[in-house]
């Protein structure tokens, strides 16, 4: 099997001609991730995208305490062997606690890709080396496998998913085109404002303006659109390249800060409400209690000067950063 890096950080294998008998293991212990519903939930429809179409949600009447649990497969390691790489299954290496690698797993979900494209997931903290020697390089996640390439950054990733699979389209054109470019170029400095203030006291004038600026940008940006929630009133990639860092967000800053970012600004709670109505996204959250502890250990235990490892795409941020090298 031979490796070529080709533009755009997109890797191009060249299969052998026979083909290896499979050596993923096809009987493993199963992570379960229960989720609780409760009361009257409504469930929305994705349909393909049109910004003249009104959003339609229709209520679905589930038990109280309903528990619908999905089954995921475990994190591979170091001491697991390699999926049949390169058979022609499409598979998207991810890790479940990482929100670039989340960008990507809703945008499969919400395209109906589940049967299509298979998870991977990786331990980060013990990665398997055949990941960086055979399938990407880099050694980050997420990457996807698809037609004997790799690729990789979770933004490139969503764009190409929505593209090059079937599914409700998820990415508008025309002028409302522009305007998602212009949120999602919007990512990077909006991560970057509010985990700016993580180590400060919010209740001083820098990091609570900070956060403000941050949070009244998404509000405003909010406010484009009457037809729904969203960023572009229908669901959209926009929603998703958002969704994982606001979820980490509103959590870390409520229980450490006591700062609510819903507070004032009534487009982010309702497109915060939609946006928990959507099952592909619902079902990839991890447990609130974990992702406030990763944070604390990222912001507020590791000393400045201790060294960090880029294990999960970062978009210069490192939000697995607590990981000591080895």
């Amino acid at each position: 099997m031979g490796m070529g890096v080709a533009n755009n950080g997109v890797f191009s294998i060249s299969a052998p001609s026979a083909k290896p008998k499979p050596s993923f293991p096809l009987s493993y212990s199963c992570v379960a991730i229960k989720f609780f519903h409760l009361g009257y939930s409504n469930k929305l429809q994705l349909r393909p995208f049109n910004t003249k179409r009104k959003l339609r949600v229709m209520p679905t009447p589930i038990a109280m305490a309903t528990e619908v649990q999905q089954v995921l497969p475990p994190p591979l390691t170091s001491t697991s062997s390699p999926p049949s790489l390169f058979d022609g299954t499409t598979r998207l290496y991810i890790c479940y606690k990482c929100p670039y690698a989340q960008r990507v797993w809703i945008t499969r979900n919400c395209k109906g890709l589940q049967d299509k494209i298979q998870l991977v997931p990786i331990d980060l903290k013990d990665r398997p080396s055949w990941y960086k020697e055979k399938v990407y390089p880099p050694n980050k996640v997420p990457s996807l496998e698809h037609n004997n390439e790799v690729r990789g950054e979770s933004l490139d990733l969503m764009k190409y998913i929505d593209s090059h699979f079937e599914g409700p389209s998820l990415f508008p054109s025309g002028s409302d085109k522009e305007f998602a470019e212009e949120l999602l170029s919007y990512t990077d400095t909006f991560y970057k404002t509010v985990t700016s203030s993580f180590k400060g006291d919010v209740t001083e004038a820098v990091p609570y303006i900070a956060l403000g600026t941050a949070f009244d940008y998404i509000e405003t940006a909010l406010s484009k659109y009457d037809h729904g929630p969203f960023f572009l009133g229908q669901f959209s990639l926009v929603d998703i390249a958002y969704a994982p860092f606001i979820e980490r967000f509103q959590l870390f800053l409520m229980e450490v800060k006591g700062y609510d970012i819903k507070m004032g600004r009534p487009k982010l709670a309702a497109w915060i409400e939609g946006i928990n109505n959507i099952e592909g996204y619902r079902i990839t959250r991890s447990d609130p209690k974990e992702l406030i502890e990763s944070y604390k250990k990222r912001f507020l235990q590791m000393p400045h000067n201790e060294p960090t490892v880029r294990i999960c795409e970062s978009d210069g941020g490192n939000l697995h950063g607590h990981y000591s090298l080895s």
